[in-house]
């Protein structure tokens, strides 16, 4: 499927200005052809190469991605780089950002979406990282998210393990409508033991229709195809996305409308 990029700058009440990232199935010869939204939320580094890569991989499939930048209270739109400045900045941002502020950027990018005429309503989540749980949280928080993907994410389980940012979600699991895929790996430092048993008792006390996968051998980060640091298992990775279409398929649904016309193929490269 094709896919055109844009992006849209959205004014916060919270800190400055949000660059959205946009990427748009196109199917030739259904103009009026109506797609669900999926939010991918980024990593601690923002929209760099492999985000952008992971939402594009999503459009290609049939949805509308908006991949908002999360740091547009402290820096532009632009990614930071994978390297220790840019880690460490990522880092103090990631608990520097208030909650409220992060969930403005879910409600302002849902809104967007839902604005569309291309788009059939449906929302869903997803994200790496700090985005992993940027998208569980949007399940908390926002009612039309109806289905969500989190990978390896971290944070979740800060009320009791004190680690990143303290904040409500885990008590607030309970007002979760969506279906949720949590994705973990068991060699994932940044998640341990501890936390994920936390996320899944936390899950199961709150009735929570949800999948828990850990994989054995993967590590944090196991999906970014670049400054993984050796973790990118592209395998597992495949498998990982056939979990979460799996989801989104059944969940979030295409609307085509009739086809007109013919298409019509330019001679360019």
């Amino acid at each position: 499927m094709l896919i055109e990029e844009s992006c849209v700058d959205l004014p916060t009440k919270l800190g400055g200005t949000m660059r959205v990232f946009i990427y748009h199935p196109k199917i030739l010869g259904y103009p009026k052809a109506k797609f669900p939204g999926v939010v991918v939320y980024s990593e601690i580094y923002q929209v760099t190469g492999p985000v952008s890569r992971f939402a594009k991989d999503i459009a290609g499939e049939g949805y509308i991605v908006a991949a908002p930048s999360s740091y547009h209270n402290f820096e532009g739109p632009e990614p930071l780089a994978y390297d220790t400045e840019g880690t460490d900045k990522g880092n103090e941002y990631k608990i520097t950002k208030e909650v409220a502020s992060y969930d403005e950027d879910t409600t302002l990018t849902i809104d967007y979406l839902q604005s569309l005429p291309t788009c059939t309503g449906k929302i869903g989540a997803t994200g790496m990282c700090l985005g992993g749980h940027l998208a569980l949280r949007a399940a908390v928080t926002d009612s039309r998210v109806s289905a969500a993907t989190t990978f390896f994410a971290t944070d979740v389980h800060s009320k009791t393990l004190g680690k990143g940012k303290h904040d409500d979600t885990l008590e607030r699991f309970k007002e979760i409508k969506a279906e949720v895929i949590l994705i973990f790996g068991r060699k994932d430092n940044h998640v341990p033991y501890e936390g994920r048993s936390l996320i899944r008792d936390s899950l199961d006390k709150a009735n929570v229709a949800y999948s828990l996968f850990e994989v054995n051998d993967a590590q944090h980060a196991f999906v970014r195809d670049e400054g993984s640091k050796g973790r990118y298992d592209p395998a597992v990775t495949k498998l990982c996305f056939d979990w979460m279409f799996d989801l989104f398929d059944r969940r979030l649904r295409i609307d085509l409308g009739p086809p007109e016309g013919d298409i019509k193929i330019e001679n360019v490269c």
